[in-house]
Parts: structure tokens; sequence; C-alpha cells
């Protein structure tokens, strides 16, 4: 799929490249608290490994990326081979202006054009601006799985989101 435009950036492939900006806009998503039970970002390698090939998405103002987006595995089962995690993060002072929608519609267009049927998000309730994000664009809450992890000492819920497509493995 060619690059989405946008006022002021592009939502184009993720290359290589790009790993140290997207590493750094997840680091400042753990360090926020509220994005992830992750303490630290993974190398390139690690990173690569746990994501699938496609879509893998950022929003770029020239050489500056603003947020990224990816899909993981949910099991390494063929009858679940339809079904991926979302990632979604911003850059902190780019947050609120668009970046976030603009990233995940276009994952779910490319989702679905790589026969992916569902996706799913796990999100911690206080993030309340990407709970309203995903259910702005079809995801459903399936429920609050309580006390899941720790972070810092903290136990932590954990809202479960479920998208399925209209598109992908509807036969």
């Amino acid at each position: 799929m060619s690059a989405t435009s946008t006022p002021g950036y592009d939502v184009v492939a993720m290359q290589p490249s790009d790993w140290e900006q997207v590493r750094a806009i997840y680091l400042e998503g753990i360090h926020a608290g509220d994005a992830t039970f992750e303490t630290d970002a993974p190398p390139w390698d690690q990173r690569d490994a746990g994501h699938l090939r496609e879509p893998r998405l950022v929003a770029r103002c020239g050489e500056v990326i603003l947020g990224w987006a990816a899909l993981s595995p949910v099991s390494s089962r063929c009858v679940y081979a339809g079904v991926a995690e979302v990632s979604i993060y911003v850059r902190d002072q780019r947050r609120g202006q668009g970046i976030g929608r603009a990233l995940l519609e276009r994952l779910i267009a490319e989702s679905e054009q790589e026969g992916i049927w569902t996706l799913q998000a796990g999100v911690f309730p206080e993030n309340t601006a990407s709970l309203r994000l995903h259910r702005s664009l079809g995801f459903r809450e399936l429920g609050r799985r309580e006390r899941l992890g720790k972070i810092k000492g903290v136990w932590r819920d954990v809202v479960l989101l479920e998208r399925r497509s209209n598109v992908a493995g509807i036969d």
C-alpha cells in the first residue's frame, strides 16, 4: 500500500533504519507508565522477531518519526494466523494531533489485506486516550483482566479490546 498523506506527515512502511526513533518513542511510553508492562525496549533483532513483517508503520514528518504501529502474533498455532495484537505509540509532544488515529486506521486496512481477521489490544484503564481511540475505530471491550501484572510494585489491570474485520476471514 502506498503512503497515506496527512497534513504535516505521511504514514509509511517502517524501515529497519527507523528503529532508533521508534525505540525512543517506545521508551517514552514505557517511562510514562500507562502503555506497557515492559521496562526497556529490546534490541532491533528481538523486536523484529516478535512482530509480523506486515504491516509495520510509522508516521513521518521529513526525517522525524512521530509515531509507529505494528502487529504481534498472538500464537504460533496456525488456527490463530489471522489474529494479531496491536502496538501503537505516538511521540509525547505530538499526542492529541490525530497521529494515532491515522496510524491505527492504516494498520487496520493493511492488516485486512494481509488476511488478519481479528485485532486485539490490551490497554491500561488509565490510558483513556488509547481506549477512546480504539473504541472509535470499531474495537469493543471484551473485559478487564484484573491485577494482570505489576509496574514498580503496583498491580495493574488491563482492558482487553477486540476488533473483528468485516473484510478478512468472513468466508
